[in-house]
């Protein structure tokens, strides 16, 4: 080995330790908090994040990783991509017309939003349409003075890719990407050439979709850019950072023009170890090696790490070596250190982002100064970890082991069950629902917390949630829904509510990630085999049922939501615990129909985040992601209409699977790209049911009558109306009941005179 390793870290969740960035923005947002404060408050944070990195002895912090929102907006705005809707901006844009892009507003629909990568982060989707290409301000080169001037950090500016940035936007066909990159590619130069004249030693260039199936002629495109960088800013180091899968282009992209690639070595399936190996490694640039794992939350077993190192460092000389997580620490919770409740044998199998810097700063002193005395007590805590009865369950085993005999089809195809379907539930045309959640006001979630803390007893909360269902269900019946949901009012998230009452589950008492925006999640920890332990939803939707004469819906999420929203098991297939958790999904589905529920909604909001980043490997997952929801739901009687849910996403390279899950009616999340999947629609065509969200509900704003119109007329071109249903794009939790109900009365209108126009007759 010549010379030390070093260690660097490629981003830091943004939400705080206490969520003190959420609660700042949702302050703002609210008016309880001013611009002035705002900026302060934010300042304080991003200050607080480099402090902990500066303490933790890394030798290259990541500055630009803080964003108000998403790090895909920043570029956005910062590149001069404003939608002209949005009104006229010149030079730095407002922080109004920022959040408007993000959120939307009354005069304006908000842009798409849609899922980074196969993650369960989501990233806002640059439109750039007719935008002239402007450097409208330097975020990286502000982030950079400011960690310099308030911290003493020499940090190093991150910033997403050209290729990347314009691979994930919108609004030009994509044989065009070669002219946008030399529009743009100036733009880019100009922000880059300034951080060179500041000083700057060296910048992160995070390009994600390298790791994507990337053609030849489209890395000509990729070496144009870094070509005219190495050109225009010759004095700046660039590391370029890939992640999340290997990169199929090595040879090719390590002889680019830059100082440092950074590959993932946890995610990559030992692909890029082979290339390394196979073609070795260039003697004047560094190699940036993500060897502990950004995504999940499990504690490193050190030696395997070290046997990996030792493996790198036989193509890659010391000093050349950086050691870092695989990705941004975006995807993981902050600290362990508020862990106080959980099983001590458990927590100390985790390690969360802080605990991940200190894995990789213990194995740099393992490495280059051979000091291996926490190493033993790293080996001892995953040790006893492993040898918990709760992973190694016999009765699991047993079910798995005679899964293939169960029945996962339906008895008849669609089109046959469609006709009992409709004979016994006598719909109107264009039926109306909505996607299972009703907002969850400061009183819900008060009365939780009481329940939670033991201030009130289970009689007094139940009395509570059942007050709130009669409200829901009088709601609904007043605005004129066909059919109905109890509202999901004992509920927290929907992964974490169905893993409280399922064996295998872990909860977290502060293990919180940013989804999107200010919204953040807790996902549960499967570490152990799923087990059904007793019915999760029967009382609840039962009693929904009892207050009306028009059907209610069963709500559940699906196994492969559950899964890919969870921070799952290392030592088990993804496959292989989908199954487990579809098995115990099965016996609940079986537990409602029994209860006289035969409506079912099983929704997989996630199931293409799941799906591998290179198209030789989708298949097989969509296959075995097909079968878990249908082992999930296909034991049901004919008349028994089983719904499903899909969110944000590309749905037109999957639309044999979605068919394949053999939903009765699917409800997709699409009123941000409502065109695009019509579109997909008008070339495949779609023979189940299938609602297509009509409003966005992840913005304040109300939609008018004529909007939704719109929307599902131009649906009624291409999809049968005898299928159609009419809906939200997703659950209305985060709303307010008065927007709810205002938007919800919209669209029942819409939908009224969608029925008159097709039958005729006055609504």
């Amino acid at each position: 080995m010549q010379g030390n390793v070093t260690v660097a870290n490629l981003g830091y969740p943004r939400i705080g330790e206490d969520r003190e960035w959420k609660k700042t923005l949702e302050a703002f947002w609210s008016g309880k908090c001013g611009e002035e404060a705002f900026y302060a408050e934010m300042e304080r944070i991003q200050l607080a994040h480099l402090e902990v990195q500066k303490a933790k002895g890394l030798d290259s912090i990541p500055v630009n990783d803080f964003t108000y929102y998403d790090h895909m907006l920043d570029m956005a705005v910062m590149l001069g991509v404003v939608p002209a809707r949005f009104g006229p901006t010149g030079g730095t844009v407002p922080i109004s017309t920022y959040f408007a892009m993000a959120r939307g507003n009354e005069n304006a629909a908000a842009c798409e939003m849609t899922k980074w990568f196969n993650t369960n982060y989501h990233y806002i989707v640059p439109e750039i349409g007719e935008a002239v290409p402007c450097l409208t301000e330097n975020k990286p080169l502000a982030a950079y003075r400011f960690a310099k001037s308030r911290a003493g950090i020499e940090g190093r500016p991150v910033i997403v890719g050209l290729y990347t940035f314009l691979k994930l936007s919108k609004g030009f066909p994509s044989h065009h990407l070669t002219d946008q990159i030399e529009r743009f590619l100036p733009v880019y130069v100009e922000l880059l050439k300034q951080l060179e004249q500041e000083g700057v030693a060296w910048v992160q260039i995070d390009e994600p979709a390298l790791v994507a199936d990337t053609k030849a002629e489209e890395f000509e495109r990729v070496e144009l850019i870094y070509n005219t960088i190495r050109d225009r800013v010759p004095q700046l180091n660039i590391m370029l950072q890939t992640y999340f899968e290997a990169v199929d282009n090595y040879e090719r992209l390590v002889n680019l023009p830059v100082g440092g690639i950074g590959l993932d070595f946890v995610h990559d399936s030992g692909a890029n170890l082979k290339s390394l190996k196979q073609y070795g490694w260039p003697d004047n640039k560094s190699l940036g090696a993500g060897i502990i794992d950004g995504r999940n939350i499990w504690r490193s077993d050190l030696d395997a790490k070290l046997a990996l190192i030792h493996e790198i460092l036989e193509h890659v000389p010391g000093h050349r070596l950086i050691l870092q997580p695989s990705c941004s620490l975006l995807h993981v919770p902050v600290s362990l250190q508020r862990e106080l409740k959980m099983n001590k044998m458990i927590r100390d199998a985790l390690a969360y982002a802080n605990e991940k810097l200190d894995e990789l700063t213990l194995l740099k002193s393992v490495v280059s100064d051979n000091m291996t005395g926490d190493l033993e007590a790293s080996r001892n805590a995953l040790s006893l970890f492993r040898k918990l009865p709760e992973r190694n369950r016999p009765d699991v085993a047993a079910q798995m082991a005679g899964i293939d005999s169960l029945r996962d089809k339906r008895n008849l195809p669609f089109q046959s069950r469609f006709e009992v379907q409709r004979r016994k539930w006598n719909l109107p045309l264009l039926p109306t629902t909505t996607i299972g959640s009703f907002p969850q006001t400061a009183e819900v979630r008060q009365a939780r917390l009481k329940w939670r803390r033991g201030e009130w007893d289970d009689a007094r909360y139940g009395m509570f949630v059942r007050q709130q269902i009669e409200q829901c269900i009088k709601v609904q019946e007043e605005i004129g829904l066909d059919v109905l949901v109890h509202g999901e009012f004992e509920r927290t998230d929907m992964v974490e509510f169905f893993g409280e009452k399922l064996a295998g589950f872990l909860f977290t008492q502060n293990g919180w990630v940013q989804s999107y925006g200010s919204r953040c999640v807790k996902p549960p920890v499967i570490y152990g085999d799923v087990a059904f332990t007793g019915a999760m939803t029967v009382e609840e939707t039962a009693y929904a049922q009892s207050l009306t004469e028009l059907p209610v819906k069963g709500m559940l999420t699906g196994p492969v939501t559950i899964l890919n929203w969870s921070f799952v098991r290392d030592d088990r297939s993804r496959e292989e615990v989908a199954n487990q958790i579809a098995l115990s999904l099965r016996k609940e589905v079986e537990a409602l129909e029994s209860a006289g529920i035969e409506m079912i909604q099983v929704d997989e909001p996630a199931i293409r985040e799941g799906l591998p980043l290179k198209e030789r490997d989708q298949a097989a997952y969509l296959e075995w992601a097909v079968k878990a929801f249908r082992i999930a739901t296909a034991s049901v009687k004919d008349t028994t209409q089983i719904h499903t849910h899909m969110c944000y996403c590309e749905f037109h390279d999957m639309i044999d699977s979605i068919l394949a899950l053999d939903a009765d009616v699917i409800s997709i999340e699409t009123s941000r790209s409502h065109g695009e999947l019509i579109a997909s629609f008008e070339l495949n065509g779609y023979d189940h049911g299938i609602g297509l969200g009509v409003y966005d509900i992840h913005s304040p704003r109300v939609p008018s009558v004529d909007e939704m119109s719109e929307m599902i007329d131009r649906a009624l071109r291409v999809l049968d109306p005898e299928l159609f249903w009419i809906n939200p794009d997703c659950g209305l939790k985060t709303r307010g009941w008065e927007e709810t109900a205002h938007a919800l009365r919209n669209m029942i209108t819409a939908a009224r005179a969608a029925r008159e126009k097709l039958t005729g007759v006055i609504q």
